[in-house]
């Protein structure tokens, strides 16, 4: 099994934050593939049907995941996620981004019939490198359709992603010089979770790293860089996310 993360090309860099790419042509039991919290909606591609929520379908657009899920294969597959940044689901995509949260759907039934064309293409392509250039394609034509302006919630997102605590929230929205209640529905709308939900998982994807990374020599390193009030704050904050505590998943996989 191959696994490779990328960054996008230039063009697309202003509304893709990250891609990952995972080829497995040796798939003898199912694979499956953990789906936690990173604050990010993600466009999904498999040459093999993934089933995610018992639908399986090949080409999937992801709102905010907050709860924790998982994408099964049984067959050998190309997958290819596409991480976007917080702020580009409404402009891209025209939808509003709360009817995506936790309900990940088939972007054919989603979107334009550009979509069914994209997947056609994607499955007639036989290589990985075909596949990403059919995609960034795609983006950059959802790109140059494009109207609205999300530099505000563009701001918004990246600040909280800086300093994801409780303050930054009263920040920004004192910057910009609305009410909470716009505060609010702007977050629903067009990040599909509440302003301090998006908090949360900003300040829990940046602890997940830490921890991947073992950039810790105890958990209470973790606990206290990201701001959580105590060990016991950050072990619940985990399992919300992933349905497994800290030691659970760095102990996941090493049992003999």
């Amino acid at each position: 099994m191959k696994v490779a993360y990328l960054l996008p090309d230039r063009e697309i860099a202003e509304y893709v934050q990250s891609i990952l790419v995972i080829e497995n042509y040796e798939v003898k039991t199912p694979f499956i593939l953990p789906l936690f919290a990173n604050g990010m909606p993600t466009l999904l591609f498999q040459s093999a049907k993934g089933k995610i929520n018992n639908h399986s379908n090949y080409l999937t657009l992801f709102g905010q995941t907050v709860l924790p899920d998982t994408i099964t294969l049984t067959e050998n597959f190309t997958l290819i996620a596409y991480f976007f940044k917080p702020f580009v689901l409404t402009s891209l995509f025209n939808i509003e981004a709360n009817e995506l949260t936790d309900k990940p759907g088939d972007l054919r039934s989603l979107t334009s019939s550009v979509a069914n064309n994209l997947q056609e293409q994607l499955l007639n392509a036989t290589t990985t490198k075909e596949m990403l250039a059919l995609i960034n394609k795609y983006v950059l034509g959802l790109a140059a359709k494009s109207k609205k302006d999300a530099q505000i919630i563009k701001y918004v997102t990246e600040k909280i992603a800086q300093n994801p605590n409780k303050d930054a929230l009263i920040k920004v929205q004192k910057e910009l010089y609305i009410t909470e209640r716009t505060f609010q529905r702007m977050f629903e709308n067009n990040i599909g979770v509440s302003p301090n939900q998006y908090r949360r998982i900003a300040q829990f994807n940046t602890a997940f790293e830490q921890l991947n990374k073992r950039q810790f020599r105890s958990l209470s390193d973790i606990v206290f860089r990201n701001n959580y009030s105590d060990q016991s704050h950050f072990i619940r904050a985990f399992k919300e996310f992933t349905n497994l505590t800290p030691k659970e998943y760095l102990n996941f996989g090493t049992a003999d």
